[in-house]
């Protein structure tokens, strides 16, 4: 059941119609229901890992709080971790650890050969595993408080808008939310249904459409040349995040209309102006994550500067590895790694030689803008390349195989659409960046009868340009 499908739109209208109709007390377990009917429309028996993950986690939770010594706390918090974490390594991991093994065993010369499982990877398995864990550690950690009641307990696990791409929420936010009283505000229903008209156009109209141009592309890249795979690049930075945004739009949208009030998930990426700043601002909720229960606990920023540097190293490396399982992802991670380690060292030896006394001008910051952009978009080759060959068989043809051949889709006039939809998506989110559009409900300086015809424009150009109903890039994670 994807969110730009009419099954989703009748059950989130019963779902709130019901929610603000009946009792209270019964509110929870109306959530709970909803949630895992929306789970069980893709496999009901991938469902019962979802409540072992919840169940799991609620009884170490209970058992972490109650232990008297903090061995017997961190006992409980591994076993939290390492049974959550067995399905995912199952599933999302064990062909590529198989795979790597029959690779080493052909070099070692073994005539061995690992058959590969027939496995299906649960929707959103990494997003509700890495939701329970944060409760398991902020109970280890005391910074939250704890849950005796088991059926809010799962409805936080599997709170269906934001169930299968996040954003990740935390115990003390979300979790604290379904023990409100909601009623039923006009303000919610109006900003969160503009929020999600927004993240709805975004991926039915710009990421979907940019999608068939991208995966024609990067099925084959060997049949293209360098300025194919530039244009095919540069559209999938912004499929990628039209996609993603747009689900967490869409998610953040629907969970304010029932009265909660998630986490923003993405700032404006593509206006970053660092490596640094980037991942401040893009899928905050992950980053946000790692950062707590990765970064921090291996020491952050406060040990030398070596073992900062393997903290960083590590978050990456870890943060590539649970976008799939692929070592392009890996790559991919290794790659913001470096990028970071490399602005860190030019910022001290910038400062060292006080070269940062540069004045701020408008076209200085343009240029930092963009240069991170490009890295970025760099960066992404690997993430969306099929394999590692043909990522480095992509970087090699954009650098030397300019020839006159180039790829324009389907047709001139779907070329320029993208084009045009793209430099749409860039003049709104301008205003956005300038403050005079709303940001993740922000005060917008835009006359209100003007916002209701933008919106209006927007459902006329999902009506007209609507791409069919394709499942979001980050169901695969």
């Amino acid at each position: 059941m994807l969110f730009n499908s009419w099954e989703f739109i009748f059950l989130f209208l019963v779902t709130s119609i019901l929610y603000f109709n009946i009792s209270y007390k019964y509110r929870i377990f109306l959530l709970l229901i909803s949630s895992y009917i929306f789970y069980i429309s893709w496999r009901w028996d991938f469902a019962f890992i979802m409540l072992g993950v919840t169940v799991i986690n609620y009884f170490s939770g209970i058992r972490i709080h109650s232990a008297s010594h903090k061995s017997k706390k961190r006992i409980w918090l591994f076993l939290a971790i390492s049974t959550s974490l067995v399905p995912l390594l199952y599933f999302k991991y064990a062909n590529f650890f198989l795979d790597n093994i029959n690779g080493f065993m052909a070099i070692a010369g073994a005539n061995i050969k690992f058959s590969y499982l027939e496995l299906i990877l649960p929707v959103g398995i990494s997003f509700f595993t890495f939701q329970a864990l944060s409760y398991s550690l902020d109970v280890f950690y005391g910074n939250t408080k704890i849950e005796n009641n088991i059926v809010r307990f799962g409805t936080f696990v599997s709170f269906f808008p934001q169930l299968v791409a996040g954003p990740i929420e935390r115990s003390s936010n979300l979790l604290e939310q379904l023990k409100n009283k909601h009623s039923f505000s006009k303000e919610n229903f109006i900003e969160g249904s503009k929020l999600f008209i927004w993240g709805l156009f975004k991926k039915v109209v710009i990421a979907d459409r940019l999608a068939i141009y991208v995966d024609k592309v990067y099925e084959h890249p060997e049949l293209y040349s360098g300025p194919t795979l530039i244009v095919a690049t540069l559209f999938f930075a912004f499929q990628i995040y039209c996609d993603f945004s747009g689900y967490s739009d869409m998610a953040i949208g629907a969970a304010r209309i029932l009265g909660f009030k998630l986490m923003q998930n993405f700032n404006l990426p593509y206006f970053a102006s660092s490596i640094s700043d980037f991942w401040k601002r893009w899928h905050i909720s992950l980053s946000s994550w790692f950062g707590d229960y990765v970064y921090k606990p291996l020491g952050g920023s406060r040990v030398k500067y070596i073992k900062w540097l393997r903290n960083i190293l590590v978050v990456f490396l870890v943060s590539g590895f649970w976008h799939g399982a692929n070592w392009t992802f890996i790559i991919w991670g290794l790659l913001h790694a470096f990028l970071y380690f490399f602005e860190s060292w030019g910022d001290l030896l910038l400062q060292k030689f006080r070269i940062l006394k540069i004045k701020r001008t408008v076209i200085y910051k343009f240029f930092k803008i963009a240069s991170v952009f490009m890295i970025v978009c760099y960066a992404w080759v690997y993430f969306r390349a099929s394999s590692v060959r043909d990522a480095f068989s992509i970087t090699r043809k954009i650098f030397i195989d300019w020839s006159d051949k180039f790829y324009i889709g389907s047709s001139m006039v779907t070329f320029l659409l993208s084009i045009v939809l793209i430099i749409f998506l860039l003049v709104f989110q301008i205003s956005q960046y300038k403050g005079i559009s709303s940001l993740y409900f922000s005060r917008s300086k835009i006359n209100p009868w003007l916002q209701m015809i933008w919106y209006l424009t927007l459902l006329l150009g999902i009506s007209l340009l609507g791409m069919s109903s394709n499942s979001f890039i980050y169901f695969q994670f």
